[in-house]
């Protein structure tokens, strides 16, 4: 009596682009000895069967995802060539940077921005779709960091080093790098919140804002341990404050860009050129991205770390 055939790779392919989680599980299966510990017992794969999928549709895999990945790069190279050979020469008279942008961004920033701080005008206003893009770098650079990372070894670090790092700080970590980031941690935190509201009155904004914020993070991480930290700052939290930031950004901005596009007025207000509560959205983007930038930089770390958040 001949055995029941397995389904095939494209009958496997649809059934998992329709919901099926098997592909997802065997794979998952597969990655299960790389994975960190922790993530093991959060979803609960510590005793999942083994069941690898077969080395054929393996090979299809990787080929599908090379092949998707030569397209993609591709399609991209084009247009940023295709883009390059539009712009002007460099130096000729009639290219806009040569004869109205830079008197634009000098004479009329503050008029139309409601901005002290010229950069931060140019960043967040005139070339706003720029930042925009920066902002979603910065997502996807930590998704795939977090994607890759929590299915495959933490660090180089061995258990041993881990160990021997816990001897000679103890337990606790280091009593002396404590009291002193008692004494930092608060005074840090206030400065990247101060350069993140008053980034469009003075030289700061939301990105070296949320740098100072995120190497704070990182610093009581250090000195306290993952379990002090994730106290005020969890996993949800983390992933809370990350999708929320940018999708507020993503929603603001794109109304900024639909009503200049069809020339009607704008919903924010400049208000007082100079006051802390002026410049009409770019406060609150900076706020937004400050945040953004913080949890990318302490994602980061905690990743190449301990392989969690």
């Amino acid at each position: 009596m001949n055995e029941p055939r397995s389904p095939g790779f494209v009958a496997k392919w649809k059934r998992w682009r329709k919901g099926s989680p098997e592909l997802l599980r065997d794979l998952q299966c597969e990655a299960l000895p790389h994975m960190h510990p922790d993530r093991r017992a959060k979803y609960g794969w510590e005793d999942r069967p083994k069941a690898p999928i077969s080395a054929q549709d393996r090979k299809r895999l990787r080929s599908i995802y090379r092949s998707l990945a030569i397209v993609a790069c591709s399609v991209i190279f084009l247009f940023f060539l295709a883009t390059a050979l539009t712009l002007p020469r460099v130096g000729d008279p009639d290219a806009p940077a040569m004869n109205e942008v830079v008197d634009r961004y000098l004479n009329d920033s503050m008029e139309e921005t409601g901005v002290v701080n010229t950069v931060a005008g140019v960043i967040l206003s005139y070339r706003a779709f720029d930042t925009l893009g920066e902002a979603h770098v910065l997502f996807s650079a930590l998704a795939a960091v977090m994607i890759l990372l929590e299915t495959h070894a933490v660090t180089k670090r061995t258990k041993q080093e881990r160990l021997l790092q816990r001897v000679v700080w103890g337990a606790q970590g280091d009593p002396i790098m404590q009291e002193v980031t008692r004494i930092l941690f608060p005074a840090v935190a206030l400065f990247g919140i101060y350069v993140i509201f008053n980034g469009h009155l003075s030289p700061g904004g939301g990105f070296s804002g949320g740098t100072v914020f995120g190497a704070c993070l990182i610093l009581h991480s250090i000195a306290f341990g993952d379990d002090e930290t994730r106290r005020f700052f969890s996993e949800r939290i983390f992933l809370i404050v990350k999708v929320s930031t940018l999708l507020v950004y993503s929603i603001v901005m794109f109304a900024f860009f639909f009503t200049g596009a069809n020339g009607l007025p704008w919903a924010f207000p400049l208000g007082t050129v100079g006051n802390i509560f002026s410049s009409g959205h770019i406060l609150l983007v900076n706020i937004v991205v400050g945040f953004e930038v913080a949890c990318t930089m302490y994602g980061m770390y905690s990743m190449f770390e301990r392989g969690h958040v």
